[in-house]
């Protein structure tokens, strides 16, 4: 795909799209947009009490994401490639998982004025993951605001992904299954990835690297 510039990384919490994202700027010489989601005020309230705080931290999420991606350049003269650790149109699996009906209504009205503003990536990178993993990755990290996330929302929210993005046709995708691998810490891992990546479908690919 010649004209690749805008990619995003999509995976449920603990998938390791932020770490991905920075090794692959790193390495392409990408610019980087990254979400600002500990500065969402609501978020440990949520965790804890998620029924109270569900629709404040979706409509914060919601106007920071749209912010942020905004004003993206369509081209940057001193890097090749833009990267984003996240999606917009993945708000959308969080507001249906987490929202009432009636928050629903306004949400949607919401984000339909938005979303037309905003330029789609030219490649969508999901990192699929099993629930197992996704949770041993978040306990590592370790993160204060993610103490309160129980294995079932991990379990309802990674199934919420992989529905989202079977049905996804927005923009090319290649869906990762990452579970076996680990491209932090093992080069091999991260070259391979890089490889697909740069050999990206014109619709939908579904990759699974083998180990050894």
């Amino acid at each position: 795909m010649n004209d690749l510039y805008y990619i995003a990384i999509e995976g449920v919490i603990g998938a390791g799209k932020t770490s991905l994202a920075k090794l692959m700027a790193k390495r392409l010489e990408a610019r980087l947009v990254l979400e600002e989601a500990e500065v969402n005020p609501y978020l440990e309230d949520f965790y804890r009490e998620p029924q109270r705080y569900a629709f404040q931290v979706q409509l914060f999420f919601l106007m920071s994401r749209y912010r942020q991606l905004l004003n993206l350049p369509q081209k940057d003269l001193f890097h090749p490639y833009l990267i984003a650790d996240y999606l917009f149109a993945k708000d959308k699996i969080f507001a249906y998982l987490n929202l009432e009906e009636r928050d629903l209504v306004l949400y949607e009205r919401v984000v339909h004025l938005l979303e037309t503003e905003l330029v789609r990536p030219d490649l969508v990178i999901y990192l699929q993951s099993n629930t197992e993993r996704l949770i041993e990755n978040i306990r590592k990290r370790n993160r204060k605001y993610e103490k309160q996330i129980s294995p079932d929302y991990i379990r309802r929210l990674n199934e919420a992904y992989n529905t989202f993005f079977f049905r996804y046709q927005e923009a090319p995708l290649l869906v990762i299954n990452t579970t076996e691998i680990d491209f932090v810490n093992d080069q091999a891992d991260f070259d391979d990835l890089i490889n697909q990546i740069m050999h990206p479908p014109s619709g939908v690919k579904y990759y699974i690297p083998k180990k050894g």
